[in-house]
């Protein structure tokens, strides 16, 4: 996955903002102008980091100078009480980004930590563990790459990425039928048609409308299993629907290709990750 720098610059300084307000009070006060540091980076619990480059560049953006060692690799496991990565800066900096930095890299944890679980959950069957757009605005391309790390896939990253006709779409349309087709009549040949269907007559009418991808939502394992079943091969299979909250190695067993979950992005829980510094 390309991440462009343009782009993870803008969600720092954006962050940056956000968190310094007009100044940092408490650190203007209290730290001398000239006061340097050394921190560590600790893991306060198990799990997958990520985001650790994220989180160097935002002290380099308050600190050019800043001296940043990471001591583990994209997607590589940590164990509670491990230090991941080394700080050395000028200590006014290193306060004022602590907790931006640290936003970040708990957060970028937490869902690769989240994804690398639910990986573990099907391993050996055919599908995949894949995202949705249900991520937090302004924060996509990094909750998408920390999918990456945890082991998982990438859905659209934006509505231009991919045609996907829901149920919404059918209803505007008229019918699943008359929604295909007219994606087929208006849009690029090169883009693939999904279509959300929620019985396996609706598999049947996306089917025979010629949809490349059939997503199941939220089917029993039973229909699932019957739908890929039906489809045969014809078209690659998501299942999708409150999948975080199922037993993802029966939904990975009926057959399917994908396994969608919002939940790696909406749900994961920050890894606990703590900073400590040494002014010196």
């Amino acid at each position: 996955m390309n991440i462009s720098d343009i782009a993870v610059n803008e969600i720092i300084s954006n962050a940056l903002k956000e968190d310094m307000g007009t100044g940092d009070i408490t650190t203007n006060a209290t730290i001398s102008e000239g006061a340097m540091a050394k921190g560590r980076f600790i893991a306060k619990e198990d799990g997958i980091i990520c985001g650790l480059w994220v989180c160097q560049r935002v002290f380099e953006t308050l600190d050019k100078n800043a001296k940043f060692t990471a001591l583990k690799k994209e997607g590589e496991a940590a164990k509670n009480g491990e230090t991941i990565a080394e700080i050395s800066g000028s200590a006014k900096n290193l306060l004022t980004a602590e907790r931006t930095a640290l936003n970040l890299l708990q957060k970028m944890s937490g869902i690769a930590t989240k994804t690398a679980a639910a990986v573990a959950q099907i391993s050996g069957a055919k599908a995949k563990i894949a995202d949705t757009r249900k991520t937090t605005p302004g924060l996509r391309l990094l909750e998408k790459y920390a999918v990456l790390a945890g082991g998982g896939t990438n859905h659209r990253f934006n509505l231009s990425d991919g045609i996907l006709i829901k149920d919404n779409h059918i209803a505007a349309a008229g019918s699943i039928a008359a929604a295909v087709g007219l994606a087929k009549a208006n849009a690029p040949h090169t883009l693939k048609i999904e279509v959300e269907c929620e019985t396996l007559a609706d598999v049947k009418e996306a089917l025979d409308a010629g949809a490349d991808i059939i997503m199941l939502d939220n089917m029993t394992n039973a229909d699932m299993k019957k739908a890929v079943e039906l489809i045969g091969g014809r078209a690659i299979v998501e299942a999708s629907g409150n999948m975080g909250d199922k037993d993802l190695l029966e939904a990975a067993m009926t057959g399917v290709d994908i396994i969608s979950v919002g939940a790696l992005t909406h749900s994961a829980k920050n890894l606990d990750i703590s900073l400590k510094l040494r002014v010196e």
